[in-house]
């Protein structure tokens, strides 16, 4: 990689880290539909069906509609399918609906040009529309580098005009899995070479007098995601282009999986007030997702900002390092976060243990402990009648706490005595509470362990902007991020806390996090929290699907492999499979996976070592044997566990 490419990265001015603002992007239009500006934040996702079966994808649309999908995508791989979105829009149409539609092209600019006639709106991939993606690395003078640029805009310009002059608008969409090898020669697998790609385009756009341009920079990854869209609006500021963004973490997978890691990186970004249209990319049928991007959005229908005063920065927007932190026990310095739960109110026994983890057998008189055991529960004013895991500690109000193995004693600042700084470990507090005399008694009793509790709708900028507090003045505390929800239902409690508690840890913040919720069942907080440490990448604790959201380009039926899949490598604890449609993404995201499944023919399938095929044309029927002896000839296979 060429390091003269890869200086220090340009200062944003459209993000306020402390008070909620949405980032004033231009106003475009998409066929009759607001986008950006001041529009509200517009929710879309992709038909799965083959394009050229007009009745399945005009019926899926429909479906889509009524889900509340406010622009639909539909892959046009060939002139073929270009073509057919003809008769597609036009079926539309002659039933009611005037919502826009979106070509989503990969590798055909011919296709595109083609499509620009019938839809509203055109996706273009910069890694692949001009450009060639072989992993082969490349070296580049700046005039060969400027030779491919000319040949790009050669390319690209047709489409440019041709949108400008029917009033298409189009998306500039990076994806992290298909940068081009002349990208990733001079800039690596980096958020760098992601925007650098989408900036390419964006100039040329901008040569032609073209804006109808929305911008989007996907990942499988939500670190790199939410570092790829910051530094690209820091990139659009230094350039004076205020173009709206498109949101979504792609392969995000299904279920509570797919939604927790789509909430980490879409809500990061939404609470830095970034975002003017989000897709939330499900292994599951499409208008599945539109709810969840739904609930997503609409906390920030009537956010209004606050008057929080600023710090300075202590932490990097576009690279993840964690907060350097002491160690206290086992949580803060190297430990990876911490895991609390609330059990206070109804008598604790060995059953209750069993929501957050800890399975006890009677005959056996043992402690099981399942992939997601937390590591502290909070009695409150209770004491704790048999004898702990090992690997459990218990938390007392201080007033009832009891001097015994893994019993720790909690209060708030205002209880906190430092004339007996060992005897105080967890102290409950608020932004309110952190003056400079309490960070100062922070700092210095190396015993304390600070609970940080947000209770404003805030939540995330403030658990952020305290942790940057204590930075700043040299207190280098451990810090658990505390979040309590109530009157919420399952799925908005996962979408909200995955982005209150999420995001801090995507920027280094949090030592451990704690849960909490009236009415909302132990074992859903436990399998939250972990599932938030693991979209997170800060806490491993079971296997990873990169999972694709099919659309048209699908070679199998991806939700029903997706589940054989899961079905017999779930015990992998640790390991990433990538589990791919098609071509377009598939080989580029094998990058961040162990593992990959990719369709490349009609049931034929290749097999990844991470960015490496390993073997080709395995017989559908075959390969999810063949992944297994895969993965057991790189000695990561394991035997599930015998069950009790």
């Amino acid at each position: 990689m060429d390091q003269d490419h890869n200086d220090a990265s340009p200062s944003l001015t459209s993000i306020d880290w402390f008070n909620y603002r949405r980032r004033t992007s231009r106003k475009i239009h998409v066929g009759s539909l607001e986008l950006g500006g001041e529009a509200p934040i517009r929710i879309q996702s992709m038909t799965t069906a083959d394009t050229m079966d007009i009745t399945k994808t005009v019926a899926e649309s429909e479906r889509m509609i009524d889900a509340g999908c406010e622009l639909v995508r539909i892959t046009a791989p060939s002139k073929r399918e270009a073509e057919a979105l003809k008769s597609i829009s036009d079926a539309l149409h002659a039933n009611g609906h005037d919502v826009p539609l979106v070509a989503d092209i990969h590798f055909t600019p011919n296709a595109a040009e083609i499509a620009a006639d019938y839809v509203e709106k055109i996706r273009v991939n910069p890694g692949n529309y001009a450009d060639k993606k072989r992993f082969e690395d490349i070296e580049y003078t700046d005039a060969s580098y400027a030779e491919e640029l000319e040949r790009i805009r050669e390319r690209f310009t047709p489409l440019v005009l041709k949108c400008k002059a029917l009033g298409r608008a189009m998306r500039i969409g990076t994806n992290h899995g298909s940068l081009s090898d002349r990208i990733m020669s001079r800039y690596g697998d980096t958020p760098k070479g992601m925007v650098e790609s989408a900036m390419e385009f964006l100039r040329i756009c901008r040569e032609n007098d073209y804006h109808d341009l929305v911008i989007s920079m996907k990942a499988s990854n939500p670190q790199v995601m939410v570092q790829a869209y910051r530094l690209l609006v820091a990139c659009m500021d230094e350039e004076g282009m205020n173009y709206p963004l498109h949101l979504g973490v792609t392969e995000a997978g299904d279920g509570e999986d797919g939604r927790i890691k789509s909430a980490v990186g879409i809500g990061a970004l939404l609470e830095d007030g970034l975002g003017d249209t989000i897709r939330v990319s499900l292994t599951e049928a499409p208008e599945a997702e539109l709810p969840v991007a739904r609930m997503l959005v609409e906390r920030y229908d009537q956010r209004e900002g606050t008057k929080a005063d600023a710090v300075p920065l202590t932490f990097n927007p576009y690279a993840y390092a964690r907060r350097t932190s002491r160690e206290a026990g086992n949580v803060g310095g190297k430990h990876v976060p911490a895991v609390v739960h609330d059990l206070s109110g109804d008598a604790i026994s060995e059953a209750r243990l069993f929501g957050c983890g800890y399975r006890y057998s009677v005959p056996l008189d043992k402690w099981n402990l399942d992939d997601f055991a937390c590591d502290f529960v909070y009695a409150g004013e209770q004491s704790v009648p048999f004898e702990l895991p090992g690997t459990l500690s218990v938390l007392q109000d201080v007033a009832h706490w009891e001097d015994r193995e893994r019993h720790y004693p909690i209060c708030t600042a205002a209880q906190w005595d430092a004339a007996h700084p060992a005897r105080w470990h967890f102290v409950r507090s608020s932004r309110a509470d952190l003056t400079p005399a309490f960070i100062e008694k922070l700092a210095h009793h190396d015993q304390a362990i600070l609970v940080l509790e947000a209770a404003t709708d805030h939540a995330m900028s403030e658990l952020r902007a305290c942790c940057m507090l204590l930075d700043q003045a040299g207190c280098d505390v451990p810090v658990i991020l505390r979040r309590s929800y109530d009157g919420l239902d399952a799925e908005r409690f996962q979408l909200y806390a995955s982005t209150d508690v999420g995001a801090p840890l995507l920027d280094g913040f949090g030592d451990g996090i704690w849960l909490e919720g009236e009415g909302l069942p132990l074992q859903l907080r436990n399998s939250t929290a972990f599932g938030i440490l693991q979209a997170t990448r800060t806490r491993i604790s079971k296997t990873e699907y990169i999972s694709c959201p099919s659309c048209g380009r699908t070679l199998f039926d991806l939700q029903d492999t997706t589940a054989k899949i899961r079905e017999v490598t779930s015990h992998l604890k640790g390991i990433k499979i990538g589990i791919m449609g098609c071509i377009v993404n598939g080989p580029g995201e094998m990058a961040d996976a162990d593992y990959g499944y990719v369709g490349t023919g009609p049931g034929k399938i290749t097999l990844y070592k991470e960015k490496e095929v390993v073997e080709k044309n395995v017989p559908e029927e075959q390969a999810v044997d063949a992944l297994i002896e895969l993965i057991r000839s790189h000695g990561d296979w394991v035997e599930p566990a015998a069950q009790d």
